[in-house]
């Protein structure tokens, strides 16, 4: 029963997502809001809702490990499972600036977490830091940037705001009933084989909650819109660490486990320096570094445990 909780968990997600993100997008569409900021904000919050509901419900119920290793896993899987996929499927050739950017501010928002987590927990106080860094960073961004992110995109939002109503409010329905079949069905598992409940928030949980930016990834990857399915991990991982453990840490303090900042954390910030290095140095990250990519998470994976 535990495994259909987790497989129904990550179907509500997956589902929640999308419709949450498309009902979003066309409301903002019909309030003529600018396509930048519906990306900075609608694409780059929605994508990430299932791992804010899933840490704070998991933080809530006195599981801190999968609340915390639910966002340091899900950073480390989208940028090596997920750009990984996406580079395998169609070499990811970057050119603007925007994107090189935001990877420097991923970096630096990861390593923000390295004091915090020497502190041995995250509280309400470092929480609404992280928040306010959130806030100063998307201002900075909208009036730094120049484009449309969301017209690349072609997400085919509903032409009409009762439908798209509709969406989102089904989307936080599926997103809500996902993320606690979820977190029971992981927690559950962990304790019944041994498995430590940080392990599985930083595989299981972590990657069921990153389906929809493999998803928005892939499909990028597939029409070769490079920047897009690069560029959705990027956002995804900022709004992760400043706005996602920020919520949760001002809706309830979280105890860190050493193991985070000694071992996944430096994994995290490894892979971030290193996507951020090739984004600078290399105009096209192909299919040799996609394998890389990919072989470091699984030696991740495997070493975690």
């Amino acid at each position: 029963m535990d495994y259909f909780y987790i497989l129904g968990g990550l179907i509500g997600l997956f589902f929640g997502g999308e419709l949450l993100v498309r009902g979003s997008v066309g409301i903002a569409q019909r309030m003529a809001i600018p396509p930048l900021l519906i990306g900075l904000t609608v694409v780059g919050f929605g994508t990430s809702t299932p791992e804010l509901l899933v840490s704070v419900d998991a933080a809530l119920h006195g599981v801190p490990d999968i609340a915390i290793g639910n966002i340091v896993g899900s950073n480390i899987a989208n940028v090596l499972l997920i750009i990984g996929l996406s580079a395998l499927v169609w070499p990811i050739r970057v050119t603007g600036a925007t994107l090189r950017r935001d990877t420097v501010v991923m970096v630096m928002a990861a390593l923000v977490l390295v004091p915090i987590f020497a502190g041995g927990e995250m509280g309400r106080v470092m929480g609404m830091m992280l928040i306010a860094g959130l806030v100063f960073y998307l201002i900075w961004a909208y009036r730094q940037s120049a484009g449309a992110l969301i017209e690349a995109v072609d997400l085919q939002a509903p032409r009409s705001v009762s439908i798209s109503i509709f969406w989102v409010i089904a989307g936080l329905i599926a997103l809500m009933f996902g993320a606690r079949l979820l977190v029971d069905g992981a927690v559950s598992v962990a304790r019944g084989f041994g498995i430590s409940e940080a392990f599985i928030g930083l595989t299981i949980v972590a990657v069921g909650t990153s389906l929809p930016e493999l998803a928005t990834s892939l499909i990028a990857a597939f029409r070769r819109q490079s920047e897009i399915a690069i560029g959705n991990v990027v956002g995804s991982n900022i709004f992760n660490i400043l706005g996602i453990l920020g919520v949760t840490a001002v809706i309830t303090p979280v105890p860190v486990a050493s193991r985070f900042l000694t071992f996944d954390l430096p994994v995290m910030i490894g892979a971030s320096i290193l996507l951020t290095l090739l984004l600078l140095t290399r105009p096209v990250i192909g299919r040799g570094t996609a394998v890389f990519f990919l072989v470091g998470y699984l030696l991740y994976v495997w070493t975690a445990q």
